[in-house]
């Protein structure tokens, strides 16, 4: 869907709400883009090693800071990550809405940098990380706030002479993805985790040995009315909009985060901002 089409719906939608209340409209705006829900979830698998047993990785996405998400606004979502005192955090795209026209500075970085995890951060290219030149300027403010690009990667996390895997794609949009790259040298015996910005990418990533995929990019449809769900998500994202998905004879699952931020339109109903916490649990 094209950006004009979009907007003819959201904005069709909008009048819907606004014609409901004033309050409707207001709390749409200003409330709920601001109302953070920590979903917790419990990853359990039998090719986990029980040394992992609580480790827990955190999950943000789709900050698109500087549309209607100011870099004051982030400070809550930072103490909220670190008070979970993840073992790893990821982000899973998608950070600046509009890199062409962002006023980049070390606040920034700053903000980014206080984000603690004791095995690593790890981020992957989303579609508007890639748009508006962003690729570049997007690689150097994170590898300066100490997190490492999975671009077609991986990394193997070590605890007890145990090993997992984390690995990450490119966007599919904007990028180049390359699963098998991103696979190459690993185990299908060792629990193998993939960062995928775009979820209906879970099509391809289950004729693979992946156990579990973290993706973003729909932003739960952002608009959802009661009985009827979401009115809209874009491209790579219109089969898996949000939530838990159970797949290749529930061998792999899917998760989609909401997201943080908003794009187009900053409008958020029924539909809150998130960030997942995902706790191992070797499973016998």
């Amino acid at each position: 869907m094209n950006r004009r089409t979009f907007l003819k719906r959201a904005l069709g939608t909008l009048a819907g709400l606004v014609g409901i209340s004033g309050g409707t409209y207001y709390y749409a705006r200003e409330i709920e883009p601001y109302l953070l829900h920590i979903q917790k979830e419990v990853i359990a698998s039998s090719k986990i090693p029980m040394s992992y047993d609580g480790f827990k990785i955190v999950q943000f996405s789709d900050t698109h800071i500087g549309f209607h998400y100011s870099l004051e606004k982030i400070n809550k979502i930072i103490s909220q990550i670190n008070q979970q005192e993840p073992d790893v955090i990821v982000f899973t795209g998608d950070l600046v809405d509009n890199p062409e026209n962002y006023r980049w500075n070390k606040e920034l970085i700053k903000k980014l940098k206080s984000l603690t995890a004791s095995y690593g951060k790890y981020w992957i290219y989303g579609n508007h990380d890639h748009g508006g030149y962003g690729t570049n300027i997007l690689k150097d403010t994170m590898d300066e706030a100490d997190f490492k690009l999975l671009k077609n990667e991986h990394e193997v996390i070590e605890l007890d002479n145990d090993r997992i895997i984390i690995a990450g794609v490119d966007d599919v949009i904007l990028g180049h993805p390359s699963i098998k790259d991103a696979l190459n040298g690993t185990s299908p015996d060792l629990f193998t985790l993939l960062l995928a910005h775009e979820p209906d990418y879970a099509d391809t990533a289950i004729n693979y040995p992946i156990d579990v995929q973290l993706s973003g990019h729909s932003h739960g449809g952002q608009v959802r009315l009661p009985f009827i769900g979401h009115l809209y998500t874009p491209a790579y994202a219109e089969k898996y909009v949000e939530g838990k998905y159970l797949l290749n004879h529930d061998q792999f699952t899917l998760f989609v985060n909401k997201g943080i931020g908003t794009t187009r339109l900053p409008y958020r109903f029924l539909c809150k901002p998130e960030i997942h916490v995902y706790t191992l649990q070797h499973k016998q």
